[in-house]
C-alpha cells in the first residue's frame, strides 16, 4: 500500500508501506476513503515538533472496515467509520469518565510505530472503543464526506473549546484564531446557542466562512489593539467565553485579556511558546477561568454526527482543497504557506 511519511522540514514523501494486518483480536484494519492534513502536522513540518525520518503523519480519516479480530463485536467488514485522532480502550477510568486522550493504553495515528491515516489503510487498536460507525450510504455522498471526516478532529476540537469555556445560550463568545479548529469553534458556539461571535482573524475568506458559521462580529487586529476591539465592542467587559484554537504566548494572552471577569477560555490550540502567555494574577484578580487541551473527539463523535448527517452544521466547508494522494506533498505546501486553509485528501 502507499502512505505519506515524513522524513524531515518540508520533506513529505508517498511511499510504499507493508499493508496492515490484524494483529491483535481487538484490531480491525480500515481502508482509508477520505482524509486531511491538519494545522498542527505542520508543526512537523516546518521542524517545530521533531519527528523519526520515514515517521508516518496524519491522525484523521473516514473508510471501511476491511478486517477486523477475533474479539471485534460491533464492527465487521465493510462498515463505514470515522476514526478520533485517538485510539483508546474504552474501559478504562478515563474512558468510562469521557477522556478518551488520557487512555493509558490509547496513542496518536502517525506516532512511531503505528499507522498514520494519510495512507490507503491502517490499523485500528481496540476498534470497538475507538471507531465510530456511520451510515453505510454516507461514504458515497460527496455533499456529506467532508463535514464527517472533520468530525475527526477539528469539529470535535472546536466543540471541546466551546464546552470548555461554558458557552450556553444567550452568551458572548470570542474566537482567537482563524483556522479549520477556530472556525469550527464559531460553528460549535452557535450551536450551544450563542448570542453573539466576535472572530478574530484577517484573513476575508476565512472570515467569511465564521460568518456563514455564525460569527457577528470580526476584529482584524491583533494583539492590544484586538483586546481594545473586543472591549469596545463588548461595552467594556469582553466575552462570557472565549475559544483559543491557536497556541502562541500572543493569543494565550490576547484570549486571557479578553475574556469579562468570571468568564472562561477554552484552549485547544497546541502550545508553542512554553505558556508565558498566562497571566495568573489576572486570572485571579478577575475570576477568570482557564481550561481545555486534548479534545477528546471520541467523547463528542456521537453527539455531533447527527447534526451533521440532518445538515445543521456543516464543518466540511473548511476544506477548500482536495487532493489525491500523489498531491499530499503540495498540500502540505499550501497550507504553509497559507493558500489553503485545510486539506481534504481522497483515495
Amino acid at each position: 500500500m502507499r502512505a505519506t511519511v515524513i522524513h524531515g522540514p518540508t520533506d513529505i514523501r508517498i511511499v510504499e508501506a507493508p499493508d496492515p494486518m490484524v494483529q491483535k483480536p481487538t484490531d480491525a484494519v480500515v481502508r482509508v476513503v477520505n482524509a486531511c492534513i491538519c494545522g498542527s502536522d505542520l508543526w512537523a513540518y516546518r521542524g517545530v515538533a521533531s519527528r523519526t525520518a520515514g515517521q508516518r503523519i496524519g491522525h484523521e480519516f473516514v473508510g471501511i472496515v476491511e478486517a477486523v479480530g477475533s474479539e471485534v463485536r460491533e464492527l465487521r467488514s465493510g462498515d463505514f467509520v470515522v476514526a478520533p485522532f485517538v485510539w483508546s480502550d474504552g474501559t478504562c477510568a478515563y474512558c468510562r469518565e469521557g477522556l478518551q486522550t488520557s487512555c493509558p493504553q490509547g496513542g496518536f495515528w502517525g506516532s512511531v510505530g503505528a499507522d498514520g491515516g494519510q495512507g490507503e489503510a491502517v490499523r485500528v487498536p481496540f476498534a470497538d472503543a475507538t471507531l465510530v460507525k456511520l451510515p453505510k450510504e454516507t461514504a458515497h455522498e460527496e455533499k456529506l464526506l467532508p463535514g464527517l471526516l472533520a468530525l475527526s478532529d477539528v469539529m470535535s476540537t472546536g466543540h471541546h473549546a466551546a464546552v470548555t469555556a461554558r458557552v450556553r445560550p444567550g452568551s458572548t463568545v470570542a474566537v482567537v484564531g482563524d483556522g479549520a479548529v477556530g472556525l469550527c469553534g464559531v460553528l460549535a458556539a452557535r450551536r450551544l446557542g450563542a448570542d453573539r461571535i466576535i472572530s478574530l482573524g484577517r484573513h476575508e475568506q476565512r472570515t467569511a466562512i465564521a460568518r456563514s458559521f455564525g460569527a457577528t462580529d470580526v476584529i482584524a487586529e491583533r494583539g492590544e489593539a484586538a483586546i481594545e476591539a473586543v472591549k469596545e465592542l463588548t461595552g467594556g467587559q469582553g466575552a462570557h467565553a472565549v475559544l483559543e484554537a491557536v497556541g502562541t504566548e500572543e493569543s494565550m494572552r490576547t484570549a486571557i485579556s479578553i475574556a469579562r471577569d468570571g468568564g472562561a477560555v477554552g484552549y485547544v490550540g497546541v502550545p508553542h511558546g512554553g505558556g508565558a502567555g498566562v497571566d495568573i494574577s489576572q486570572m485571579f484578580d478577575r475570576n477568570v477561568t482557564l481550561a481545555g487541551g486534548v479534545a477528546p473527539a471520541r467523547a463528542y463523535i456521537p453527539e455531533l454526527l447527527p447534526d451533521v448527517l440532518s445538515g445543521a452544521i456543516d464543518p466540511g466547508l473548511v476544506f477548500d482543497r482536495t487532493v489525491g494522494l500523489d498531491g499530499v506533498p503540495e498540500g502540505y505546501e499550501a497550507m504553509n504557506d497559507r493558500t489553503a486553509l485545510k486539506v481534504r485528501i481522497t483515495l
